[in-house]
């Protein structure tokens, strides 16, 4: 999403979470001809979400995280005990 690969650009996005595990650590993404390095992956409940994992995703809070995922995927539901894979990453210095 353009939203998404904005704020990975400008440092405001660090982490993403999915239902599927997209990359190991040490893999690279290119964003916009941006070098990001994968540095942590691991699984998680949406129960465990902090206010500090949405800052990671580039939201102000887990609400409005929720409500951007909700708004994405009309009609999943939003269950505590349900796992996403987190892939933490860092733009490469070169």
């Amino acid at each position: 999403m353009k939203e998404d690969v904005e704020k990975v650009l400008n440092g405001q996005k660090t982490a993403t979470r999915r239902n599927g595990r997209y990359a190991d650590i040490g893999e690279i993404m290119t964003l916009e001809n941006v070098d990001f390095v994968v540095e942590r992956v691991y699984r998680q409940t949406l129960g465990e979400l902090t206010d500090e994992h949405a800052n990671q995703e580039g939201y102000a809070n887990v609400e409005e995280y929720k409500q951007s995922i909700l708004a994405i995927h009309p009609g999943m539901p939003w269950l505590s005990h349900m796992k996403v894979w987190v892939h933490e990453f860092r733009q490469v210095q070169k």
